[in-house]
């Protein structure tokens, strides 16, 4: 067995750790699919804390500051913290492969390598055992629903999916999903999935075990839920439907059905927000189509017309009241298992704060967040089938009616405006991560800057 030594930090390692490890982390953490800044360089490297596992596994809190997103006007963005889970190894398995960060050269750690551990199944089984039996290490704190406990012995595998999070399969019954980017407050994966058990929504998986962390601040680090292994994503369901040349309609009904019971156990479970006040979500939506263009110039030329879409909130109903809702809503984002449909990660948008994500919002911006799904879909080989994506939006819409008791086709211009604020984003995010994917959601900006479909 390769040899492992225990290491003890204590609070006067840290700078000391950190100094070590900072070469190695500064260049490693950028290549990462997690890492939120990877078109900047990390200028400070700091250490929050740092906790031994177990014997050869240390886990990181670690700050990182970065210079300035390049664009005009851009403001230096604020710090961010990161969960790191690190194996520690004099003599490392060759199996380990991609997962070694590098040989530390000096400090508590020289002369040993470092690997991110969540790639060694020891490790990995070993986090599971933490879980399973409900304890503290330092300010970790490792919690579970004595209701559904979790058997022993399961074997682990690493989800190689491009997501801002890892996640540990273990045995095809349970998946750990391990929070990267850390924010203070309960991690809404946590919190909406716990909650909505407890109103008896069989939509989502219930969390089983979670880890959290006391310093430097209160925060969820970790959810261990059921994994529905026989489960495949709408994404999936909706471009093999697409390829076989079948009908998505009745899929999509049922979904906005699941969608609306999501939406009413939430309803049920959260108190409800303030009520909907139209001019100020016009100010923030302008807001950031002002910032979008202003990145992407393709957008220029339809900001009058999207603009447009925002004002005439002004003169819509309020809507439905403001709710917890998912927040991050695409056809990724739902599982279908047999004839139901199950909703999955509440963690919203990884980039807003955890406040924002937190907060109360109009349902109708998880029904745009589909509605676009659905027309990604229907573009991502020609020719275009934008008529695939009309039929599968008014299905959607017309299941969600029939369980919710509200049609979200009748509230055309508060539709319009959640539409067109997801198309912006989109726009935004595409022109930074994948520019040859930039033309589905700039078809969408042409539609509703000048018909508003």
């Amino acid at each position: 067995m390769p040899k492992t030594a225990p290491l003890r930090p204590r609070r006067g390692h840290l700078a000391e750790t950190m100094a070590s490890l900072g070469e190695l982390l500064r260049e490693w953490l950028p290549r990462q699919r997690w890492f939120a800044g990877k078109d900047r360089l990390v200028a400070e490297l700091g250490l929050l804390s740092m906790t031994e596992l177990f014997p050869g596994c240390l886990h990181l809190l670690v700050h990182t500051g970065q210079g300035p997103v390049p664009a005009p006007g851009g403001a230096p963005p604020a710090g961010d913290c990161y969960q790191l889970l690190l194996g520690v190894r004099e003599q490392p398995s060759p199996r380990l492969g991609r997962a070694i960060i590098g040989r530390v050269q000096d400090g508590p750690l020289a002369g040993r390598t470092v690997y991110d551990a969540l790639h060694d199944p020891r490790s990995a089984q070993l986090l599971l055992e933490r879980l399973r039996h409900p304890g503290k290490a330092g300010p970790l704190r490792f919690e579970s629903d004595p209701a559904r406990p979790v058997p022993g012995g399961l074997v682990p595998r690493l989800l190689d999916a491009e997501q801002s999070n890892s996640s540990l399969i273990y045995g095809d019954e349970f998946i750990l999903k391990l929070f990267r980017r850390i924010q203070p407050g309960v991690n809404p994966d946590l919190e909406v999935p716990d909650a909505l058990a407890r109103q008896g929504c069989g939509r989502v998986p219930a969390p089983v075990a979670w880890m959290r962390t006391t310093h430097p601040y209160e925060a969820t680090l970790g959810v261990l839920q059921p994994f529905l292994h026989d489960a495949s994503d709408g994404w999936n369901l909706s471009l093999n439907a697409l390829a076989s040349g079948d009908d998505f309609t009745v899929q999509a009904r049922e979904l906005g059905r699941a969608m609306a019971d999501v939406h009413l156990a939430l309803a049920s479970a959260f108190p409800a927000g303030p009520p909907g006040e139209n001019n100020r979500t016009a100010a923030a939506m302008t807001e950031r189509l002002t910032a979008a263009a202003h990145c992407v110039p393709a957008l220029q030329p339809f900001v009058p017309g999207l603009r447009a879409a925002f004002a005439a909130l002004s003169t819509c109903d309020s809507g439905p009241p403001a709710q917890r809702i998912h927040g991050d809503l695409h056809l990724g984002q739902v599982l279908r298992a047999g004839r139901d449909w199950f909703v999955i990660d509440f963690e919203g948008e990884p980039s807003r704060p955890l406040s924002e994500r937190r907060s109360a919002h109009s349902p109708l911006r998880d029904i745009a967040g589909m509605l676009r799904s659905f027309d990604y879909a229907a573009r991502q080989r020609r020719p275009w089938r934008p008529e695939w994506a009309r039929r599968c939006r008014e299905a959607f819409c017309a299941g969600y009616a029939a369980r919710a008791g509200w049609d979200p086709r009748k509230k055309h211009g508060l539709l319009r405006a959640y539409e067109t604020d997801r198309a912006v984003y989109e726009v935004l995010y595409e022109a930074r991560h994948r520019p040859d994917w930039l033309p589905v959601p700039m078809a969408a900006i042409e539609r509703l800057a000048v018909r508003g479909d």
